[in-house]
C-alpha cells in the first residue's frame, strides 16, 4: 500500500505537471517531480547486485554522484544556451540501456536519457520558478489530461493484486521521466532546420547501430541478452539486437527512422536528396532484415501506408491495403498448414498465442477492476501453473495486458488515450507547414502502436512519448502559423 501511496502521489505530480495552466505552476509541479521520482527509485533499486561496488565503497559512490551531478549541470548549462541541443540530445541517448537487476526481475535502463531529461528539466524550468512567468508552447489538450488520467489510474491499480514491484518500475523507470520528456519536447521551439538536423543525427545513429547489427550477423556473436544468444544457438536462423536487448525493440527503432526518412523523401525535389535518403533507407532496411522481427515489418508496412494516404490518395491507399489483406488472408489459409509444418499456433507465434489467450481468460475473471497494474506475469503464471522464465512481462499485445491488469477502467483509459493521440498526430498533417514532418511524425507512431498490437512496451518506450511530444509542438506551431506563412 506504500508503494501504491508514493506512485499515485508522483502520477498526480506528473500529471498535474502536463495540465497545469501556467508556465509558474507547470515549472514547480517540475521540480518536485524530479525530487520524488528519483527518490522513489533509488530506494528500489539500493539493493541492486550492480550497485554493490558503489554500496561498499562511500569514496566511489560519492565520485559517481560528484560525476553525474556535474554531467547534469554541464548539459543545463548548453540546454540553456542553446535549446536547440535538447531534442538531439534525446535522440543520441534513446537506444542505449544498462540493465539493472533488482529482486528476480531486470529493467533495462535508459540513465543516458534519464540524465539529458533532468537537465532539459532544470534548464526550462528554472527560468520559470517565478510568479508570472510567460507561458509558451500549445495550451494543454484532452490528450494531456487523458495521458494524467493513465498514469494516476495506473499507479492506483498498483495497490492490489500480484504486481506491485513491475508497477513501480514501470511508473518510476518509465512512465513518469517520460511524461517529463514528452513535455519537454512538446514545449521546444521546432523549426524545419532543427527537424532537419535531428532526423539527420537519427539516421546517423541509426546506420551505426546497422553496422553494429551487420557486425554481429557476419561474425555470428552477440553481446547483449543472454536470451537471444541461447535463441540463436539453437535456432536455424540468426537475430541481431545491436546495442539494444531485444531484437524487436531494435527492429522498431529502424522502422521509426525509416518512416520518418521515407516521408522526408516523399516531399524532397532535388534528385541528390532523393538519391541519398534511399540509401540510407536500403542500408538500414538490411539492418531491419536481420534482426528477423515479423511485428517490426508489419509495422513499416503500416507507416508507409500513413505515408501513402497522406502524401498521395486515401482511397487508393485503403484500395491496395485492404487487396493485400484479402490476398494474404487466402494465401494464409491454403497453405498455412504446409508453412507451419504441422507446429501448433502457440510454436507458430513463438508461445504469443497463449499470452494472448492467457490474457484474454484474466479479464474474463475480473474485467471491472483486473488483476492489478504490473500483475501479468504473476497472475499468468499463478493461473496456468508455469514457471516465472514462462511467463513473460506482458501478452505481447497491449490491449490484452491492459485488459488483464487493468480491466476495464484502464482499456477505457487505454483507447481514449490512442484515439486522442492519433487526432492529434493527423489533424492538419497534409496542409501542415512543414507536412514532411507532420505526416513522418504521424507514420511513425502508428507503426509503434501496431508495433505494440503484436508485440510489448507501449508507454514503457521512450519513442511514443518523443513522437507525441513532437506532434504536440507541431500542432501548435501549425495553429499559431499565419495563413500563408513561409517555413523557418
Amino acid at each position: 500500500m506504500a508503494t501504491a501511496l508514493s506512485l499515485t502521489i508522483c502520477s498526480l505530480l506528473a500529471g498535474a505537471t502536463l495540465v497545469a495552466g501556467s508556465a509558474t505552476l507547470r515549472a514547480r509541479l517540475m521540480l518536485a517531480t524530479l525530487v520524488l521520482a528519483p527518490l522513489i527509485l533509488i530506494i528500489h533499486v539500493a539493493d541492486a547486485d550492480q550497485l554493490a561496488a558503489l554500496r561498499d565503497r562511500p569514496a566511489l559512490a560519492v565520485a559517481a554522484i560528484v560525476i553525474g551531478i556535474s554531467a547534469v549541470g554541464a548539459l543545463v548549462i548548453l540546454f540553456t544556451r542553446k535549446p536547440a541541443a535538447f531534442p538531439i540530445a534525446v535522440v543520441l541517448t534513446l537506444p542505449f540501456r544498462i540493465p539493472i537487476a533488482v529482486g528476480d526481475s531486470a529493467a533495462n535502463l535508459l540513465l543516458g536519457l534519464y540524465l539529458v531529461v533532468a537537465a532539459g528539466a532544470l534548464a526550462w524550468l528554472l527560468p520559470r520558478l517565478r510568479r508570472g512567468a510567460s507561458e509558451e508552447g500549445p495550451a494543454p489538450g484532452a490528450l494531456e489530461w487523458v495521458i494524467a488520467a493513465v498514469l494516476v489510474l495506473y499507479s492506483l491499480q498498483s495497490a492490489y493484486g500480484l504486481g506491485s514491484a513491475p508497477a513501480l518500475e514501470n511508473v518510476v523507470f518509465f512512465y513518469i521521466p517520460f511524461a517529463l520528456l514528452f513535455v519537454l519536447i512538446a514545449r521546444s521551439r521546432w523549426t524545419e532546420k532543427l527537424a532537419g538536423r535531428t532526423l539527420a543525427v537519427l539516421v546517423w545513429l541509426a546506420l551505426a547501430l546497422s553496422a553494429v547489427g551487420f557486425f554481429e550477423f557476419a561474425t555470428r556473436h552477440i553481446f547483449l541478452n543472454p536470451k537471444v544468444i541461447a535463441s540463436n544457438q539453437f535456432s536455424d536462423y540468426f537475430r541481431v539486437n545491436s546495442v539494444f536487448f531485444d531484437p524487436n525493440i531494435f527492429g522498431r527503432f529502424l522502422v521509426v527512422v525509416i518512416v520518418l526518412l521515407v516521408a522526408w523523401i516523399c516531399w524532397q525535389k532535388r534528385n541528390r536528396q532523393v538519391a541519398l535518403g534511399a540509401l540510407a533507407v536500403a542500408i538500414l532496411f538490411g539492418g531491419l532484415l536481420i534482426t528477423l522481427s515479423q511485428s517490426s515489418f508489419v509495422a513499416l508496412l503500416a507507416g508507409l501506408a500513413v505515408i501513402a494516404a497522406l502524401r498521395w490518395s486515401l482511397r487508393w491507399t485503403v484500395g491496395v491495403v485492404v487487396a493485400a489483406l484479402l490476398v494474404g488472408g487466402v494465401a494464409a489459409m491454403i497453405g498455412g498448414g504446409a508453412l507451419s509444418g504441422g507446429r501448433t499456433a502457440e510454436r507458430v507465434t513463438s508461445g504469443r498465442a497463449a499470452l494472448v489467450t492467457g490474457g484474454g481468460k484474466l479479464f474474463v475473471e475480473r474485467p471491472l477492476q483486473g488483476w492489478g497494474a504490473g500483475s501479468f506475469a504473476r497472475q499468468y503464471r499463478r493461473s496456468n501453473d508455469v514457471s516465472f522464465e514462462s511467463a513473460a512481462s506482458a501478452s505481447h499485445t497491449i490491449p490484452v495486458t491492459v485488459a488483464a491488469e487493468q480491466g476495464l477502467l484502464g482499456l477505457i483509459a487505454y483507447l481514449a488515450l490512442l484515439a486522442l493521440a492519433f487526432i492529434r498526430a493527423l489533424r492538419g498533417a497534409r496542409s501542415a507547414p512543414w507536412p514532411e514532418m507532420q505526416v513522418g511524425v504521424a507514420a511513425a507512431f502508428t507503426a509503434v502502436v501496431v508495433h505494440t498490437l503484436i508485440y510489448a512496451a507501449f508507454l514503457e518506450d521512450p519513442l511514443t512519448w518523443v513522437l507525441l511530444g513532437v506532434a504536440t509542438a507541431l500542432a501548435g506551431a501549425r495553429d499559431q502559423q499565419p495563413q500563408g506563412g513561409e517555413r523557418q
